[in-house]
């Protein structure tokens, strides 16, 4: 039984996805934890609801990046995490950190990356009057939003589409292509290696 550990910011409407979807189709994984560097992050209810175990380190406690980082590592690393999904977690890590997890941990970026790594993705994508618009899984590197692109989903930009709307359209293919990209993920590495 492989063990996932998510970190989230805020109300974890990705996180919700993956735990409904590996409820649902039943993957060979237990959520082993929700964790959080924000004690009111709403996606922390969800989750204790539905009896993962969740956990806060607060980065406001810590004096620098690598001290929160450091623990942030200690609390995932008690979960024996086969793999870490940054699900809305809104922290820069340091490479230490990521080397750590190097391969077993994703990200979900709004954007078609390579374009418009970092924020502000549905601004750039309307300012740069772009045709189509999408969400980027990744394996997370050193280099903020740049590791191997594992999945994409794509949506048209609509006359008229806002931040605001872009965000919201997009969100629902976040929620369906994040949970197929962690079980290919899965069933991929659970097959044996060919001698």
């Amino acid at each position: 039984m492989k063990n996932i550990v998510i970190l989230i910011s805020g109300g974890g409407s990705n996180m919700a996805a993956i735990v409904r979807a590996c409820a649902a189709e039943q993957w060979p994984v237990k959520i082993a934890a929700v964790i959080s560097n924000k004690a009111d992050a709403g996606g922390l209810k969800f989750a204790a609801e539905q009896g993962i175990p969740t956990v806060v380190v607060p980065n406001t406690a810590y004096a620098s990046r690598e001290l929160f980082d450091a623990a942030l590592r200690d609390a995932i690393d008690q979960f024996a995490p086969d793999l870490v999904v940054l699900a809305g977690f809104m922290r820069i890590l340091t490479a230490p950190f990521v080397a750590h997890y190097a391969d077993r941990m994703l990200n979900i970026h709004p954007s078609l990356l390579p374009k418009y790594p970092g924020l502000h993705t549905h601004r750039q994508a309307l300012a740069a009057g772009d045709a189509r618009h999408g969400v980027t899984v990744h394996i997370v590197t050193a280099e903020l939003d740049h590791g191997p692109v594992l999945g994409q989903a794509e949506i048209d930009i609509l006359p008229g589409d806002t931040e605001q709307t872009l965000a919201a359209r997009l969100l629902i293919e976040e929620h369906q292509l994040y949970p197929r990209v962690i079980r290919s993920l899965i069933e991929q590495r659970r097959r044996p290696t060919p001698h």
